[in-house]
């Protein structure tokens, strides 16, 4: 393993009865980045990450993380990593602090109050600390369960679907906090399917139905797929995407509010197709760099769905 990396697998599988839930993934994640797994809701991200952090024993596949073989030093990874779950899993009828303390506990923290009163500072959650969990918005929960993974001040945090449900200035907060993290040199590995989200990431990986599909520096994507995207402004949209369907040069056509992104792999068919069009004068063209979303719809447009095969 690289010193510079804090994960470093290649082929974990892991099957749940005759269903292939994650299909021989590889990653390296860098030691202090933010590294975005990408991915529809079933395509293996929770299992994926569950087997990096110990929690989950993978069928096939070796590596490290932190240093430490993931399937048989499962036990020191716990140790080290601060994970948090889609779903809030602290205990509601007891307080912020209470929370806290608990989980301190469990993590055998030294100087028990102090770390919960930095804690509670640090996240901003000191004016509600006896405030019961249950009776907490989505985004203080949110801020709770982050706390707790922090608690013991782990080395790597896993985070999966950490914004979901929460309104968007608690979302924009919650990714504050974890890019001052990333400068504090934690590294984070963060499961979404929000593109506004990714791009906030160093590094991406897509995932659909258990296999990874690409992965990289999240500005280089679209360039690793190859596409070229023509940004189509003017009246009656659905007729024009009607129009392209099957068109030299288009490999997907997709609506972002008043505007439709035609892309492709075939840079010259695509524009031939294009000043075609545009000779009619309808509609403004624009040539425009091809975007996470662009590629993550053409990545999944080609992939196959696991759970319509069984495991040899």
């Amino acid at each position: 393993m690289s010193e510079a990396a804090v994960i470093d697998v290649q082929g974990l599988t892991k099957t749940f009865g005759s269903k292939l839930v994650v299909d021989h993934f590889d990653i390296v994640v860098p030691r202090g980045a933010i590294y975005g797994f990408l991915g529809p809701n079933g395509s293996g991200k929770t299992t994926t990450i569950r087997m990096l952090c110990g929690l989950l024993e993978p069928d096939a596949g070796a590596g490290t993380c932190l240093g430490f073989d993931v399937r048989r030093q499962a036990g020191e990874i716990k140790k080290q990593v601060g994970y948090m779950t889609q779903k809030f899993s602290l205990y509601e009828d007891l307080s912020i602090r209470e929370n806290l303390d608990f989980v301190a506990q469990m993590y055998g923290v030294k100087n028990r109050k102090d770390r919960v009163r930095t804690a509670l500072l640090d996240l901003g959650l000191a004016d509600r600390a006896g405030q019961l969990a249950g009776t907490l918005s989505g985004g203080w929960k949110q801020r709770l369960a982050l706390a707790a993974c922090l608690i013991h001040d782990p080395q790597l945090l896993l985070l999966d679907e950490p914004t979901a449900g929460v309104d968007p200035k608690a979302r924009r907060d919650f990714w504050d906090e974890i890019r001052r993290l990333s400068k504090a040199g934690v590294t984070v590995l963060v499961s979404t399917h929000y593109m506004d989200e990714a791009v906030q990431c160093d590094f991406i990986t897509y995932i659909a139905y258990g296999k990874k599909l690409i992965d990289g520096p999240a500005a280089e994507i679209a360039t690793m797929v190859g596409l070229t995207t023509w940004r189509a402004e003017g009246p009656d949209l659905a007729a024009l995407e009607a129009e392209l369907g099957g068109q030299a040069g288009v490999a997907q056509i997709a609506r972002f509010g008043s505007t439709l992104h035609v892309s492709g792999t075939d840079a010259t068919a695509l524009e031939t197709t294009v000043r075609r069009l545009e000779a009619s004068g309808q509609h403004v063209w624009s040539l425009q760099p091809a975007g996470l979303e662009e590629a993550f719809i053409y990545l999944m447009a080609g992939a196959q769905d696991n759970f319509a095969r069984d495991v040899p």
